[in-house]
């Protein structure tokens, strides 16, 4: 009886796909994907990490994206429904069964190896999080929404449930790309959230921006926000990717850019030893 050969493993991803903090804990990963690389039908080319509803062909370039990604990181993605929320789902071995319910959720944490806490984002910032020891990893999507809702404080809240004694300085941060303070154009609503959330010092990553129809307008520096509310929990070390999805249309997607975009991913994880 013969067949159809069984593809044989994902090759990883071509370096330049990926991109990631310099310096992180040996015990733990952490990796965000470009636009460089894979396939895909203009606005969701190159390397889109999200399937559209009802499209095969995009489905099966996704699955081949996703695959490549485990074999580039060597943990398993967890994948997330997002709703720009606060809330922090633990992940576990039964969340990579199959037929397993996706998390709704903005953000997860695991202390178990080989499990890539991940995120989906084209525009809003994903934070990244480890352990120095790599007893836990986190990650994040953090929105203008997420953010100002504390998404952010409520991973490390919940990262510091699970380990018993982990303090804030004992983490270490990543920024990724997202939409940057030159092209982030919102409205007073949503400076006001973040001085309510922050307090008046918030201001300050606002820069006034030219008024639309007489509404009033402001740049605003997510990056900075998330940098602010980092150091305000006690997270002594971050870095930042400092690279704008909506300025480089080549490497990244951008929903503020294009409205209909793929998604990059982006992960940590702890090493399976």
């Amino acid at each position: 009886m013969s067949g159809a050969p069984s593809p044989g493993p994902a090759a990883p991803l071509p370096a330049a796909s990926l991109i990631g903090p310099a310096h992180w804990p040996a015990a733990c990963g952490a990796a965000m994907t470009t636009r460089l690389g894979g396939q895909g039908v203009a606005p969701w080319d190159t390397l889109n990490m999200k399937a559209r509803d009802g499209e095969d062909a995009d489905a099966a370039a996704v699955a081949g994206h996703r695959a490549a990604f485990v074999a580039s990181t060597g943990a398993r993605p967890v994948w997330l429904e997002q709703v720009h929320g606060a809330r922090v789902a633990r992940l576990a071995s039964a969340d990579l069964l199959p037929g397993a319910p996706v998390p709704v959720a903005d953000a997860s944490i695991t202390t178990e190896p080989g499990i890539a806490c991940t995120v989906l984002v084209a525009d809003c910032l994903p934070v990244l999080f480890a352990d120095r020891a790599g007893r836990v990893v986190g990650a994040a999507h953090a929105g203008w929404r997420g953010l100002a809702g504390g998404v952010v404080e409520a991973t490390v809240d919940a990262m510091r449930e699970v380990v018993p004694g982990l303090a804030a300085p004992d983490l270490v941060a990543w920024l990724g790309a997202c939409i940057g303070p030159e092209r982030f154009e919102v409205g007073d609503d949503v400076r006001e959230a973040f001085v309510a959330s922050m307090g008046a010092g918030a201001r300050a990553r606002f820069r006034e921006a030219p008024a639309r129809e007489g509404v009033r307008k402001w740049w605003a520096d997510l990056p900075g926000l998330a940098v602010d509310r980092l150091a305000a929990l006690g997270v002594a070390e971050w870095s930042v990717a400092g690279e704008c999805t909506v300025s480089a249309a080549s490497r990244f997607f951008s929903f503020r850019r294009e409205g209909r975009t793929g998604r990059m991913a982006a992960a940590a994880w702890i090493v399976t030893r």
